[in-house]
């Protein structure tokens, strides 16, 4: 747990467990200071999680990250959805803020949620050609 504004206690699973190596992660991509991994318990059947290696409390509140650090924190989530969208023909990309965010640490969901083309056609259209 983390001290944040005072005495209120937030979860940090990224720096913590993760970062720590106290849980195996399977790396996707890996720069000075980005990590990308699959998910440890995905809730799709692509799930990567895109961290900052230092802690970042969210995208609204870089800390001491700064501008440069989100920059690349953005690149590399744009690589792996990248990767993502040319592999399965979709990718959904999220991040959450507030109560919303269960760790207190800015990190990005780059998933495939699996559906095929004609379901993601049929609930989406082509509504750009």
């Amino acid at each position: 747990m983390t001290t944040v504004a005072g005495a209120t206690t937030v979860s940090d699973f990224y720096c913590h467990q993760a970062l720590a190596g106290l849980v195996p992660i399977d790396v996707v991509e890996e720069t000075e200071n980005v990590l990308a991994f699959r998910h440890t318990r995905p809730a799709y059947p692509v799930h990567i999680v895109v961290i900052p290696k230092t802690h970042i409390p969210s995208l609204t509140d870089l800390g001491n990250g700064g501008a440069g650090l989100l920059a690349e924190v953005v690149e590399t989530v744009r690589k792996v959805a990248q990767k993502v969208e040319e592999e399965y023909g979709a990718c959904s990309v999220t991040t959450n803020l507030g109560l919303y965010q269960e760790s207190k640490h800015m990190h990005w969901h780059v998933t495939y949620r699996g559906e095929s083309e004609d379901e993601i056609v049929a609930m989406y259209g082509h509504h750009d050609v």
